[in-house]
């Protein structure tokens, strides 16, 4: 990400910065919800995208009746939830209804201030593109998410595991965009940066592109469901190496397609992590930056061992709905951490 110019009055890069770390605390509340969403088994229980209409949910009895005889003609109730009640259907609906009213929600949230700020001449042209983008690509990924809720109302009554990890980690490129953005703006590069620090600002950049890798994995394991085989830890049935790693013809299916291949593809990027942070932590430690840069490397090293610990419950529990929640939490806030020891390191 290219460093924003040091010339802005310095209230109003407050604040934007301080709208922008709002809309980052929505965006984690979004993936959130978008979780518990996907673990309830409710993302399909809204069978029409209307993005403006559609903030209305039903208000009489009528329309209950209506929404929900829409539902019993998808492939989730013709064969899975046969039989389910009225009763029984509202509360999938109400996280589905949630998660769209706050993907609506940032919407407007970055919007009307950007438009405000905007107006005010508080934002400069390369600024303004940029935030454009980052409108653009919010679009997107509403429409996104919608392609990835279609896939699962033909005949699979479960949604495209592509879609599912193209929508979760679109939303990681956005909330990175936005909080990289806030903390340039909150603490803008006085001088230029030292050689000194150019390594470790590149190995910062890779860390965070590895945890996005482990996230993309995670969509894939969360998509095939291969959370729900192998509920042991360290071993594999019985095995480093699981049988039938490699099965699919052509081999590259196997890391999309083979639910052996990707739950272990994700447990050897976690391992990978678990190795790599470490030792970064101790370079940075014999470099003696600032503090600041010490102390967000201790809080990645700390979310590194959370976000392990937590990922290994869920897998050991069978992927309970609170576990499993929190660790696709804890899967942004350790690329958070990620993100912003890389800008701390941007900036001495």
């Amino acid at each position: 990400m290219t460093c924003l110019r040091g010339d802005m009055d310095t209230p109003a890069k407050k604040q934007i910065a301080v709208w922008l770390l709002a809309c980052c605390v929505l965006v984690f509340l979004m993936v959130v919800v978008g979780g518990v969403t996907r673990l309830t088994h409710s993302g399909l229980s809204m069978t029409e995208w209307r993005p403006l209409i559609g903030a209305v949910p039903p208000l009489s009895e009528e329309q209950w009746t209506e929404v929900f005889d829409k539902y019993r003609q998808t492939p989730e109730y013709l064969k899975i939830n046969r039989g389910m009640t009225l009763a029984q259907f509202k509360p999938i609906f109400w996280w589905e209804y949630f998660h769209r009213l706050l993907g609506r929600s940032i919407g407007a949230v970055f919007l009307l201030p950007f438009l405000y700020f905007l107006a005010r001449r508080k934002i400069d042209g390369a600024l303004a593109r940029r935030f454009a983008i980052v409108f653009a690509l919010g679009a997107l990924q509403g429409a996104l998410g919608w392609y990835m809720v279609r896939s699962g109302l033909i005949d699979d009554p479960h949604v495209s595991p592509y879609r599912l990890t193209a929508h979760l980690g679109l939303a990681f490129l956005i909330y990175a965009a936005i909080l990289g953005t806030a903390l340039q703006l909150l603490s803008p590069a006085l001088a230029p940066a030292q050689k000194r620090y150019q390594r470790p600002r590149a190995l910062a950049a890779a860390l965070a592109g590895l945890i996005f890798l482990m996230v993309l994995s995670g969509g894939m394991v969360a998509g095939t469901r291969a959370g729900f085989v192998y509920n042991t830890f360290p071993l594999m049935d019985g095995r480093w190496i699981p049988d039938g790693i490699l099965a699919l013809q052509p081999w590259y299916l196997n890391f999309f397609e083979n639910i052996p291949t990707i739950q272990f593809d994700h447990r050897l990027i976690a391992g990978a992590l678990g190795l790599l942070v470490p030792l970064f932590w101790l370079y940075l430690r014999q470099l003696r930056p600032p503090q600041g840069v010490r102390s967000s490397a201790t809080f990645l090293l700390g979310m590194l061992v959370f976000q392990i610990s937590l990922g290994v419950g869920t897998l050991l529990q069978g992927v309970p709905v609170l576990l499993a929640a929190s660790h696709q939490a804890g899967a942004l806030l350790l690329f958070t951490a990620a993100v912003l020891v890389h800008e701390q390191l941007r900036r001495i």
